[in-house]
């Protein structure tokens, strides 16, 4: 079976012959990292930060001007309260096989702007268990204190417009530290309630016009889950290419004409046999992971064990992963710190584009997509440089979705990926 940084299972078969392929997990670091966390002269910051606007290059320029105090222990007792209250998830570490979808989620959460990742696969192979495992491994954020819009205090892009105006009036804002947020959009949900729309309460106590926000706007900075996305309603589908494709959530409605950001990591899961899903869609994700049903019978049994375990005493189970949970998010928060330094050669983007071209993929978002995954994952690595072995781990999942159709073709479109790889690398 193929590690977690190994390509695909189905070009298992092309790259064991490749001198490409050589890369074996003795050569890689264990997967884990920690949550992020901001320190000043030692201590963790969380409320209390001020930030005023500044003159500088940019039109929004933020600085912090209060030193922030540290949690008390009260709020810390608080805190550990309403996490242990909240329904067990299964660890991510615990989870058996299926390399490929884990190594595409993970190179989501180091490096966001990848755009997301679409699951596909056959019904129960933990594909829902997975995406929701990664709750667990999300860093921290900072974020302005009581904003719905989860408003970054220093990037004006991802800013709702009250922030920006209380910047902009040289106003303290209160800063905190969150867990980045995982929004679940149900199939049923209404086109309302995923866009935001007119406050009832307000309207009919005080009188007044106001906006509740919607799904989009808690996913902002974090990510979008759609289980069965391949089912959902068309105009949720329009809704969700509208906001990932401008990063903002437009509302006219009911005499309320606002907008805000909603930036997020779009996740999909869904099972082929159900129904493709819209090219359109398809192609904002950044990455496309497919999931196959465990064949090997030991492997089968050992899911089966684990699962049972689980089931039997969550919290017993949860605490047996706990270091091995510790170290897959001190290794994410490492390589989120380091992704900006990582160099990617010219001769190696030249290379890639020549791939995307000669397969024929429309636009450049494939181009993009396999720099930034090749970087993210020698950052996990623990590397600072991208080489040709890290673009053939990436380089099927970032592609294969962006392939024409052909009918009567029978070829998996990740091995086409790889063929062709090969063939311009060589």
């Amino acid at each position: 079976m193929a590690g977690i940084f190994g390509t695909s299972s189905s070009s298992t078969a092309i790259l064991a012959s490749r001198p490409l392929s050589s890369t074996s997990k003795s050569s890689i670091p264990s997967l884990s990292l920690p949550l992020c966390t901001w320190r000043s002269h030692g201590k963790k910051l969380y409320g209390g930060v001020g930030v005023q606007l500044k003159k500088g290059r940019s039109q929004f320029h933020v600085a912090v001007s209060n030193v922030a105090t540290e949690i008390n222990p009260a709020e810390k007792a608080q805190k550990l309260a309403a996490e242990e209250s909240q329904r067990p998830v299964y660890p991510f570490a615990a989870i058996v096989g299926q390399d490929e979808m884990k190594l595409c989620l993970l190179l989501n959460v180091i490096d966001p702007k990848i755009g997301g990742v679409m699951i596909m696969g056959d019904r129960g192979t933990g594909k829902s268990t997975t995406v929701r495992s990664l709750v667990d491994l999300l860093p921290e954020i900072r974020v302005v204190s009581g904003d719905p819009f989860n408003s970054d205090p220093e990037d004006p892009e991802s800013m709702g417009m009250e922030v920006r105006e209380s910047i902009l009036k040289g106003e303290l804002l209160s800063i905190v530290m969150t867990k980045i947020n995982m929004v679940d959009l149900p199939l049923g949900a209404t086109e309302d309630r995923v866009c935001g729309t007119i406050d009832i309460e307000k309207a009919l106590t005080e009188g007044v016009k106001a906006f509740e926000p919607g799904l989009l706007a808690k996913a902002n900075r974090g990510i979008l889950y759609v289980d069965e996305v391949n089912l959902l309603d068309d105009h949720l589908v329009d809704v969700l290419l509208d906001s990932a494709a401008s990063g903002w959530n437009t509302v006219e409605r009911e005499g309320i004409s606002i907008s805000h950001p909603a930036r997020f990591i779009l996740i999909g899961s869904g099972n082929p046999e159900e129904g493709e899903l819209r090219p359109q869609l398809l192609d904002r994700f950044g990455m496309h992971a497919q999931v196959g049903t465990v064949r090997d019978a030991e492997l089968r049994v050992k899911i089966v064990e684990e699962r049972a375990r689980f089931d039997k005493n969550p919290k017993e189970f949860r605490d047996s992963y706990k270091a091995e949970q510790e170290k897959l998010q001190q290794q994410i928060s490492s390589a989120r710190s380091d992704l900006s330094s990582v160099q990617i050669d010219h001769d190696l983007r030249v290379k890639i584009s020549k791939v995307c071209a000669e397969l024929n993929v429309d636009g450049l978002r494939g181009d993009i997509v396999t720099n930034r995954a090749a970087k993210a994952l020698a950052a996990l690595k623990g590397r600072d440089n991208v080489t040709a072995e890290d673009i053939a781990t990436v380089i099927p999942n970032c592609l294969r979705h962006r392939l024409r159709k052909d009918p009567l073709e029978s070829i998996d479109s990740g091995l086409l990926v790889i063929e062709k790889f090969y063939e311009v690398f060589s």
